[in-house]
């Protein structure tokens, strides 16, 4: 009797805790749909007391007058920064850093020929002066590599800087308190 009773009382706490699960679950869904703003990283608030489906009409047709006015649309540009971030990615394992490597071998070689024989030993100041060209040669390539990654990151923070600044003027006008 006791084991039914156990048994019983693990089934029904078990159920309040499954129970108790699907109703947590379903709130936080609920609570963690952004809007097209807070997607966007900038805040809208409505100063003249829209109410939230409004201020969802004004952010659909603020960020269509921002991507007209700026010719930036966010959702695009972050596709084309991927994009080109991988394009710089497969070129430099295609061989650009390797290649930077070789040059730089090259080059070594011959300025540690050149010491090498006024030293003595123009085999073993090619041999130093490639392995220094080839490390100076990767370094230099994948410094190029970082800088090309620096540059469309900066031009993509500029870009979306517009829009939102488009996209902020344009909610103000209707009446709401933009930042970002």
């Amino acid at each position: 009797m006791k084991r039914i009773l156990s048994s019983s009382a693990l089934l029904v706490l078990a159920a309040q805790v499954a129970t108790n699960a699907q109703t947590t679950t379903k709130t936080t869904t609920t609570t963690q749909q952004k809007s097209l703003a807070a997607t966007m990283g900038v805040y809208v608030f409505p100063t003249a007391g829209q109410s939230s489906s409004q201020q969802s009409k004004d952010e659909g047709a603020c960020y269509t007058w921002a991507v007209q006015n700026t010719g930036v649309d966010p959702f695009e540009l972050s596709k084309q920064a991927q994009a080109q971030s991988q394009a710089i990615q497969s070129q430099s394992a295609a061989g650009a850093p390797a290649g930077s490597g070789a040059r730089g071998a090259a080059r070594g070689a011959a300025g540690g020929a050149l010491f090498g024989a006024i030293g003595g030993d123009a085999g073993k100041g090619a041999a130093i002066g490639a392995a220094a060209g080839f490390v100076g040669g990767r370094m230099r390539g994948r410094a190029a590599e970082q800088q090309a990654q620096s540059n469309v990151q900066q031009a993509t923070a500029q870009q979306m800087d517009a829009f939102k600044k488009a996209f902020s003027a344009c909610m103000e006008g209707k009446k709401y308190t933009a930042k970002f």
